[in-house]
């Protein structure tokens, strides 16, 4: 059965919605990004309305800025600290927004979203 993002069908009260229609192509979903640190990996993809999207698959590098001085640099991930979005995504070492990896510069929070941006951006704890 196709994963879809359509509205629910029961209400917050647990009582089941009218059923008025089937799914649509358009509230589908695509399976999910778990982007890891390893070799660059990405992938084009074109969503609905002919835009495209980079998936990130892996990469070794990180768009790191600084907040105190304002500087951007790219450095290199040496490895992964935590991920608190799920016990799940911290046990496999998937990145996602929000996750906290050690550089050379020290730990870096992401701001990115990888698996629909393209790239790893992050700021200095």
């Amino acid at each position: 059965m196709a994963r879809s993002q359509a509205r629910s069908r029961r209400k917050y009260t647990g009582k089941k919605y009218k059923h008025f229609r089937k799914k649509r192509k358009r509230e589908l979903e695509r399976p999910r990004i778990a982007t890891i640190i390893g070799e660059e990996k990405k992938k084009k993809e074109r969503v609905l309305g002919g835009n495209m999207k980079l998936k990130l698959f892996s990469t070794k590098f990180i768009n790191v800025t600084d907040l105190s001085t304002n500087k951007t640099q790219k450095v290199r991930i040496l490895s992964f600290e935590e991920n608190l979005a799920s016990k799940d995504f911290n046990r496999r070492h998937i990145l996602t927004k929000g996750a906290i990896v050690e550089t050379e510069l020290g730990n870096v929070k992401i701001t990115s979203r990888p698996g629909q941006h393209g790239v790893l951006n992050g700021v200095l704890e």
